[in-house]
């Protein structure tokens, strides 16, 4: 967890960003993440001159050539800071421009990100406020490196272009502890983003198959071909990318790519597990679709679109967890209905998780579910767990603060005791629904559709009591009338 000092540090700096004249915050943490990434390439310089005093030999893949000392970290963030800013914007980021596709044990993943780096941090003095805050920071600690890029990204107010927003950390960790990821699985997320269910799959790895990860061939692939990502945003690609190596991904496998393009072909039946928040951008141009998946799913709904890719992505036996807008259940379209129908027949639809529509405030009040499923290619569906998330720890308005009710351990608590959930009734909050119901529906997966409502049994009197009792207050509101205009006369 990120200290109460830290997190003040970042806050201050952060300001001092946003006074310095830079306020998108996605710019703010582009340029942390340059800079962070330039005291890697030091680190990984330092290493490697351990190595090579410790065998007496030369210095494996050196990142700086005789002659560019001054670029590294350890060397600029003592200048003063007029210096460090030349240094940095004349010589720093033209040599990230054009680092070769090695950098020492390091794969070309971070160096692809950074070929296009743009500096522009205004003044000297917010430069050195930045490097001394950054330079406080114990590289070698993962947890703390993964804390504080988190606290970052946490601080993206806004929604992006193309239909992007952040997705609440509690609901990917929920996402990912509901298809328990495990060594051996190719685990993609073809609009990663930011990285965050990557980087909560890794963690999840680490914490439950620790032991695991102890053999060289399992420790390999955990690092360089297990965590997957696309997406078509250069700056998202950057974050996204460090985000996963402040995490302790050595190499993961994040590129540019617009997943609904003709290039996702490649990589079909490749991966064991998706975890996604596809965009809602609403249609695309037939024109920059694939036709694969076009055929597939007719359609230009881009949420149509990414459920038939992650079906085509997903190996025989590999599963998915992906958040939908509410359309997507209930949807009257012939798109909506195939691609629905296909998920109960032709796949095996495991659950769907309702999710309250203030989930993703201030970002979209949109309404949302979660879809489970296993690619069979031979269908499987048998009994969909049906769950009604009501509440989430947090306030379901702009505000999102902490609150006390929160269905989300219980949601993971049935569904890993699912046999159970055969008992229970509609009336509650989970129950299983048989297959043969959703047909009859025509495959609507609305959880209202199959949800029955206790009324409770009210006994009303007999109209023609209340009547008697009308006209017996009338008769004597009469006669206290006329008593009243005797008096009177």
């Amino acid at each position: 967890m990120i200290t109460g000092e830290l997190k003040s540090k970042i806050d201050r700096v952060w300001d001092a960003f946003w006074s310095g004249g830079i306020s998108n915050p996605l710019e703010v943490i582009e340029q942390i993440t340059y800079l962070l990434f330039i005291r890697r390439l030091d680190d990984l310089q330092t290493l490697a001159e351990k190595k090579a005093r410790v065998t007496g030999g030369p210095i494996e893949d050196p990142v700086f050539l005789p002659g560019q000392t001054h670029l590294r970290w350890s060397q600029f963030k003592n200048a003063s800071p007029e210096v460090m800013h030349q240094t940095i914007a004349d010589e720093v980021f033209p040599f990230l421009r054009e680092l070769g596709t090695q950098i020492g044990g390091d794969d070309s993943t971070y160096s692809a990100h950074m070929k296009d780096a743009r500096f522009t941090i205004p003044t000297p003095a917010l430069l050195s406020r930045v490097v001394d805050m950054l330079d406080d920071i114990p590289m070698a600690d993962r947890d703390t490196n993964g804390d504080l890029y988190e606290y970052l990204l946490s601080k993206i107010a806004a929604a992006g272009v193309n239909g992007q927003f952040r997705t609440p950390r509690h609901i990917i960790d929920l996402m990912v502890q509901m298809t328990a990821p495990r060594p051996g699985d190719e685990i993609c997320d073809p609009a990663c983003g930011t990285a965050g269910f990557l980087v909560a799959a890794s963690e999840y790895v680490r914490d439950t198959h620790a032991e695991a990860l102890l053999d060289s061939h399992q420790r390999q692939q955990f690092h360089r071909s297990m965590f997957h990502g696309y997406d078509f945003d250069s700056t998202m690609l950057r974050i996204g990318s460090m985000n996963m190596l402040l995490h302790g991904i050595e190499s993961p496998d994040i590129r540019y790519r617009d997943s609904l393009s003709e290039g996702a072909s490649e990589d079909a039946e490749k991966y064991t597990l998706i975890l996604a928040n596809p965009p809602f951008a609403g249609s695309l141009d037939y024109e920059s679709t694939s036709k694969d998946l076009q055929r597939v799913v007719k359609t230009k709904k881009t949420e149509l679109l990414f459920l038939a890719l992650f079906l085509k992505l997903l190996k025989p036996g590999g599963r998915a967890a992906v958040i939908v807008p509410d359309g997507v259940l209930f949807g009257s379209s012939k798109a909506h209905k195939t691609l629905r129908q296909m998920l109960v027949e032709d796949q095996k639809l495991d659950a769907v998780v309702k999710l309250p529509s203030g989930v993703f405030r201030p970002y979209a009040g949109v309404s949302t579910a979660i879809l489970f499923f296993t690619k069979t290619n031979s269908g499987g569906t048998d009994d969909v767990w049906f769950y009604d998330v009501r509440a989430d720890g947090f306030s379901l308005d702009d505000k999102r603060n902490p609150a006390e009710a929160n269905d989300l351990p219980d949601v993971l608590a049935r569904w890993q005791k699912r046999d159970a959930e055969e008992e229970r009734a509609r009336t509650e909050q989970s129950f299983f629904v048989p297959k043969a119901d959703i047909v009859a529906q025509g495959y609507d997966l609305s959880l209202n559709r199959y949800k029955e409502i206790v009324h409770d049994e009210i006994e009303h009197r007999d109209p023609l009591d209340i009547i008697a009792d009308i006209e017996m207050l009338e008769d004597e509101i009469a006669k206290g009338l006329a008593e009243l205009k005797a008096m009177l006369s």
